[in-house]
């Protein structure tokens, strides 16, 4: 790894520390206020250098748009996806469009498999899930990517997950109100979602533990 100054280590840290609680990195406002900085713009200044220096990427437009780079990729002075073939260790299921009322791994929602590093992710993942649109534009997931998931029925506030609504399936960020739960969207253009148990058919396939970005390959 390259050698950061102490505040660079802090931000580092910071977003390393994140990513493992929540599923994604925080935003250059929060960076400010956690470490104390005078605005979002020396959290910034911070972010580029680190960007510079290899040990992150940062996707512009977006307010969560930065993902740390692995040792491997950072030798390689980029952000692969779909990892060259002595790391090939873990073979996931790249799901497509899932029929209502089946599961999400049944044989016939599994488009291809993909070989991957394992160490690309927060936890070992069980699947992965193509993004259609920029509804969490915000938190460097865009439209393309590949999302790796853990199969789990329950999440923590501020996890993004995997949610089944009636016969579709989204990727949103999780908040739990009560008895209601919100599917909150990071990007201003859409709708957050308040599910009602007795309105929707509502069910918590996953919880997201990493981003794959195919044209990055």
């Amino acid at each position: 790894m390259p050698k950061l100054t102490v505040r660079q280590q802090q931000v580092f840290n910071l977003i390393r520390h994140a990513i493992k609680q929540s599923g994604f990195p925080p935003t250059r406002a929060e960076i400010a206020a956690q470490l104390g900085f005078s605005s979002a713009n020396a959290a910034e200044e911070h972010l580029r250098a680190l960007a510079r220096k290899g040990v992150i990427e940062l996707t512009a437009g977006a307010s969560r748009g930065i993902k740390l780079k692995t040792a491997a990729t950072q030798a390689r002075s980029r952000q692969p996806t779909l990892p060259d073939a002595s790391f090939m260790q873990l073979s996931l299921p790249l799901i497509g469009r899932v029929a209502a009322g089946s599961p999400i791994l049944a044989t016939e929602h599994i488009i291809q498999h993909y070989q991957c590093d394992p160490s690309l992710f927060a936890s070992r993942p069980d699947y992965l899930l193509h993004v259609r649109g920029l509804s969490m534009r915000d938190a460097g997931i865009l439209d393309g990517d590949l999302l790796a998931v853990r199969r789990q029925p329950e999440a923590q506030d501020g996890q993004l997950i995997i949610a089944r609504l009636d016969h579709e399936v989204t990727v949103k960020r999780f908040k739990r109100h009560g008895k209601k739960v919100e599917l909150i969207a990071e990007n201003p253009d859409y709708p957050n979602l308040v599910i009602e148990p007795e309105q929707v058919d509502f069910a918590l396939e996953g919880i997201v533990v990493g981003l794959i970005r195919p044209s990055a390959f």
